[in-house]
C-alpha cells in the first residue's frame, strides 16, 4: 500500500485484505490473484466477487514484480488510496487512549505497533507527516490487517497537536528509556495519549519536554532498551491491565484535572 499521495496504492498478502475486504470493500478498486492459486487466495477472490470488486488473473512473476519483495500470498489489491482520519475528527470523537508514534521511520515496527494498539483498544494512532513512515504495503502486511481497522492521523506539527491533545483533557505519556518512573508504579490517566519515539533517537527533545509523564520499562537483563514496537505492545497492555482488561476506545468526558 501507497499514501493517498501516491499514484499507485497497493494491499500485498491474504490477511490485510481480508480485513479489507470485511471492512471497507468499495476501497478496493481491483483485486488481482495469481493463476492457479488456490486455499486463502481463492477465498479471498471469491470474498472480493461476492463484494462486486473486479478480480483479475494474473501470473505469479507479476505479482512479485508489484509486490518488490514482500511476501502476496497469491493476491494483491489496488486501492483507490489511503484514506488517513481527520485530525480535528480524532479531537471531536475523544477516544481514551491514543498511541503518538514520533518519527518512526521502519515499516515493520510502525506495522506491529499499529497491531499491537488494535489489539488494545486504541482509538487512534497519531504520526507527524514528514520523517515518518506512512501506511505502506509493509506497514499494511506487518500489521496483520489494523490498517483497516483504526484510525490513523497525520499531523503537520506534533508537538502542536500535543498541546491540542492537552487541551482536549489527554495526559500526555511517554516513554523513554532513562526515565526514573517505571510503567508498572505509573497509574495510567482515564485520558492518556502514550507516545513512543524513533528507532534509536527516542522522542525528540521537544516532544519529550511537552510530555506529562515520562515512563520507562524496567529492564533486568544486560539489553538496555527493547525494539520499540515491543515497548509499545508492553505499555500498551499495562494500561489496559490497570483498567481490568478492558480496552480504551470508549469516549470519556473527564476534565483533565492536575
Amino acid at each position: 500500500m501507497k499514501s493517498a499521495e501516491g499514484s499507485e496504492v497497493l494491499l500485498v498478502g491474504v490477511k490485510p485484505i481480508f480485513e479489507q475486504l470485511r471492512r471497507d470493500p468499495r476501497a478496493v478498486r481491483r483485486l488481482l490473484v495469481a493463476r492457479g492459486a488456490g486455499g486463502k487466495a481463492a477465498e479471498i477472490a471469491a470474498q472480493a466477487q461476492h463484494a462486486g470488486v473486479e478480480v483479475e488473473v494474473a501470473h505469479a512473476r507479476r505479482l512479485d514484480a508489484m509486490a518488490s519483495g514482500i511476501p502476496h500470498q497469491g493476491v494483491i489489491a489496488e486501492l483507490h488510496g489511503y484514506e488517513y482520519a481527520d485530525w480535528y475528527d480524532v479531537l471531536e470523537r475523544k477516544p481514551a487512549c491514543l498511541l503518538i508514534a514520533d518519527q518512526i521511520t521502519d515499516p515493520r515496527n510502525f506495522g506491529a505497533l499499529l497491531r499491537s494498539a488494535e489489539a488494545t483498544g486504541v482509538g487512534g494512532v497519531i504520526i507527524p507527516k514528514d520523517r515518518s513512515v506512512s501506511v505502506t504495503a509493509a506497514v499494511a502486511k506487518a500489521a496483520a490487517g489494523a490498517t483497516a481497522l483504526i484510525s490513523i492521523t497525520r499531523v503537520v506539527n506534533l508537538a502542536r497537536a500535543l498541546e491540542q491533545l492537552k487541551g482536549a483533557g489527554y495526559w500526555i505519556v511517554g516513554l523513554e528509556g532513562g526515565a526514573a518512573q517505571s510503567i508498572f508504579e505509573f497509574s495510567f490517566p482515564d485520558l492518556c495519549a502514550l507516545v513512543v519515539g524513533a528507532e534509536g533517537r527516542g522522542l525528540r527533545p521537544r516532544t519529550r519536554a511537552t510530555c506529562d509523564h515520562l515512563l520507562s520499562i524496567p529492564m533486568l537483563g544486560r539489553i538496555e532498551s527493547l525494539n520499540v514496537s515491543v515497548a509499545g505492545a508492553v505499555a500498551l497492555y499495562e494500561r489496559v491491565r490497570q483498567a481490568g482488561g478492558k480496552g480504551g476506545c470508549q469516549r470519556i468526558d473527564t476534565p483533565r484535572a492536575r
